[in-house]
């Protein structure tokens, strides 16, 4: 059936095209083919005979040919062509040869191939008429299109999917979503093939849609995202404009309901309670609350507020963003004793609101929060809270200044004790009586000294110090008049020698240390002492201040060139004090312009300059300087005795450093030890000569090397070197024990002083002189070091000087 089906339909088509193809012949009768009767084509005739040319139609070839046999697409002729076989029909191009063949003798095209639109819409091919036996052209070439006619087998394709739209829930009918397209690859010039429609397979409940345009749009108004909030609508495209056969193609689109602001904040519960001691700080959280929303985002932001005066008043509500709940906290002391449970309404109302949905109902919900207060032991309270008191600053030690009470909060009521912190009055200024809290006195007050006292007052429980108020009490010293008024300064005036009656010499002010409460009024006069005073006057000003002026003409300093004025000074009181003041008034010289030239001053500028105390600190400057000179001298003389004590006791240092000019210890190839030891051997010196010490008999067997090995001097028959030998030997002695030092070291050091050395020796005891030519006594000049040289030559001196005598 199926088969019969499709042969009546390309039996239909190929009629179809045969009568488009004969009407397209009987328009086209007598027309020549392309590039035809052109003036000067070579196919014209000698005679001026047109040459006829190729006759054809417009050819077309069916898309999806499934026949066994090669599709006929039509025929090429040439109207020389008599049918006998004599001309060749040849085509070139497109196709040519694998999709599309040419009889060679009738001109017929067929296609060999199934064809397809969709990729390619017409082929471009180029026709030729040859002779068969010449193979010349009988015609030019011609070139020729073959179409590929469409088939509807094709479906709409939706090629942008998937699709997900959005529609706010509540959104009336007809809102439109979005939009959707589908797209068909036949040809929409021919035929229906490519006209779409489309319409909704699932999701026809809630959503419909545009059959030519596609746009998707709300069915119903009472979208909620809270019951549903996503869709699944699937939507159908078919082409041949929805006809019976027409191909289909489908797709799911997505849709989200969005939320709006369409439920109101509902609490779960209709009361919350919540507990919390009477001490608890202003500011602690006592609890939170939370009211719900359906909605999602920012339509679920709520603000919470107090609705009762008592919440108000007492707590504070605020909202954590975060969590969107509602924090309760203490804004006002709680007291167990005056309210024991609060009870407050908290209100939800959502931040943004829909004006849209107002009709819905009221956004805003309530509850109440009950807050029980816990009872705790607190510590007295001070009542009432005065914290200034007053008192008389000659008030008697032991004077009630005032009473503080403090009470126990608590329904125990326990009895209170009282006491000052004496951190804040450590001179014990005011004491307080434990039981009665009244403060009193206990020293002698002052007003002038301290107006003010602050101290702590502690109130605690008798039976639990732990307990314990702070109340602070400033205490206030009030004045009274027990200080008399004194003049401002010690006042010193001059007046000229020649200055005239009633002349101004000095204005003088008061002070006084009291502060009476109306202010101060002194009164001037002069002493009684000063009364028969006929030199100055005094005149009192009325505004606390006094002038005193001359009483006479000119005045002589040669006669008396100081004048002391008594001033007496008194204030209102009560009572009334006094004091008497001195004026110091000196007698000057004076120019013509009454400029003060000279006064006798001296000792009224010594004492302005230098006060007793001034005097005794530079005094004591002064001795203190002398005290570390001297102190400075005493070092320096003891410093100096000990450096000459310890000269003294260095015996061979001295030797050492004045009268050796050798190489030193250390310069040991500078001396001829041998030598030493033969020349300087003293015990064979004196035992050649029969002891009587180096003499000229001593000096025989070879003179020449011995003056040129020892030193240049000349021993004289009546010197005696038993001193210096014993001391050489003593030194030689101890150098031999000290294991420190190089052996013949002392020997070395004081019995030679080199062979080469370019300075003659200093030593006194290489001298051709005799003793009795040489005077010693210079040595003691010598200092110290020189001490025991001296003594050995000076003493010296002194026995031959005897010997001689």
């Amino acid at each position: 059936m199926a088969k019969g089906l499709q042969g009546f339909s390309w039996t239909m088509l190929l009629l179809f095209c045969a009568i488009q193809e004969l009407g397209a012949w009987a328009t086209d009768t007598g027309v020549e083919g392309p590039g035809l009767g052109q003036p000067g084509d070579p196919a014209l005739l000698a005679g001026g005979r047109v040459k006829r040319g190729w006759v054809w139609n417009q050819f077309f070839v069916v898309e999806e040919y499934t026949g066994t046999e090669p599709l006929y697409v039509g025929k090429i002729h040439s109207d020389s062509d008599e049918g006998d076989g004599s001309i060749k029909y040849t085509i070139s191009g497109e196709g040519a040869g694998t999709i599309f063949l040419i009889d060679e003798i009738t001109g017929d095209i067929h296609a060999t191939e199934r064809l397809d639109r969709e990729q390619k819409t017409f082929y471009t091919l180029r026709a030729q008429a040859r002779d068969r036996q010449t193979d010349q052209l009988l015609e030019p070439e011609s070139e020729f299109i073959i179409k590929v006619q469409d088939i509807n087998d094709s479906e709409p394709r939706f090629l942008e999917g998937p699709y997900i739209g959005s529609v706010a829930e509540l959104s009336p009918i007809g809102t439109s979503v979005m939009q959707v397209m589908a797209s068909d690859a036949d040809d929409p010039t021919y035929g229906s093939s490519a006209r779409v429609v489309y319409s909704v397979l699932e999701g026809e409940q809630h959503f419909t849609v545009d059959s030519k345009t596609g746009v998707i749009r709300t069915a119903v108004a009472d979208l909620d995202r809270e019951t549903q909030d996503r869709y699944e609508v699937v939507i159908r495209a078919t082409d041949m404009a929805g006809q019976l056969g027409g191909l289909s193609g489908s797709t799911t689109v997505t849709i989200v309901v969005t939320d709006v602001n369409d439920n109101p904040p509902r609490f779960p519960q209709k009361m919350y309670q919540f507990s919390i001691v009477e001490t608890a700080p202003v500011g602690t959280a006592i609890g939170r609350v939370k009211a719900e929303d359906s909605d999602v985002g920012e339509n679920t932001d709520m603000t919470y507020q107090m609705k009762d005066e008592e919440g108000v008043e007492m707590f504070k509500v605020t909202t954590d963003g975060n969590t969107q709940e509602a924090v309760i906290t203490v804004q006002k002391p709680l007291d167990y004793e005056s309210k024991k449970v609060h009870t407050v309404v908290v209100e939800a109302l959502n931040k943004f609101v829909d004006p849209r949905f107002v009709d819905l109902g009221t956004f805003r919900d309530q509850t109440i929060v009950r807050v029980s207060v816990l009872d705790v032991d607190e510590p007295p309270e001070f009542r009432p809270p005065s914290n200034l008191m007053e008192v008389q600053e000659d008030a008697h030690i032991g004077s009630v200044v005032g009473v503080v009470t403090a009470l126990d909060p608590d329904t125990a009521n326990h009895p209170v004790r009282y006491a000052i912190d004496r951190s804040t009055d450590a001179e014990r200024i005011f004491d307080i009586d434990a039981n009665t809290g009244a403060i009193m006195t206990g020293k002698v007050l002052d007003r002038e000294t301290a107006g003010w006292h602050n101290i702590t007052v502690l109130a605690m429980e008798a039976d639990n110090h732990s307990q314990v108020s702070r109340a602070s009490l400033r205490i206030r010293i009030l004045d009274v008049n027990d200080n008399p008024p004194e003049l401002a300064t010690p006042y010193e005036a001059a007046v000229c020698e020649d200055a005239k009656p009633g002349q101004l010499i000095q204005t003088i002010s008061v002070v006084d240390r009291d502060e009476p409460q109306s202010g101060h009024h002194f009164y001037f006069a002069l002493a009684p002492e000063a009364t028969n005073n006929h030199h100055f006057s005094l005149l009192d000003i009325k505004d606390n201040t006094a002038a005193v002026h001359t009483q006479r003409m000119g005045f002589n300093r040669q006669e008396q060139d100081m004048y002391l004025l008594p001033i007496l000074v008194v204030d209102s009181g009560p009572p009334a004090l006094s004091s008497t003041g001195t004026l110091t008034i000196r007698i000057c010289g004076c120019d013509s312009s009454g400029a003060i030239q000279s006064c006798n001053s001296t000792a009224y500028i010594v004492s302005a300059t230098l006060s007793p105390g001034a005097l005794i600190a530079l005094l004591v400057c002064v001795l203190i300087l002398v005290v570390l000179v001297l102190l400075i001298l005493t070092l320096k003389r003891h410093h100096k005795s000990h450096l000459t004590s310890e000269d003294d006791e260095d015996m061979r240092d001295n030797v050492i450093k004045y009268n050796d000019e050798g190489g030193g210890e250390q310069d040991t190839e500078a001396y001829d030890m041998s030598a030493l030891r033969s020349l300087y051997d003293f015990s064979e010196i004196k035992g050649g000569d029969g002891g009587g010490g180096l003499g000229e008999g001593g000096l025989s067997g070879n003179p020449a090397s011995e003056l040129r090995a020892l030193p240049q001097w000349v021993q004289s028959p009546d010197l005696d070197f038993t001193v210096f030998r014993d001391y050489i030997c003593k030194k030689v002695e101890q150098a031999d024990k000290d294991l420190s030092v190089p052996p013949y070291d002392s020997f070395q050091t004081y019995a030679f002083e080199g062979s080469d050395s370019p300075v003659p020796s200093l030593s006194s005891i290489n001298t051709w002189s005799s003793g009795s030519e040489q005077d010693f006594s210079y040595l003691g000049g010598w200092g110290p070091r020189f001490r025991q040289l001296a003594a050995l030559y000076t003493g010296r001196r002194g026995e031959e000087d005897s010997e001689e005598s």
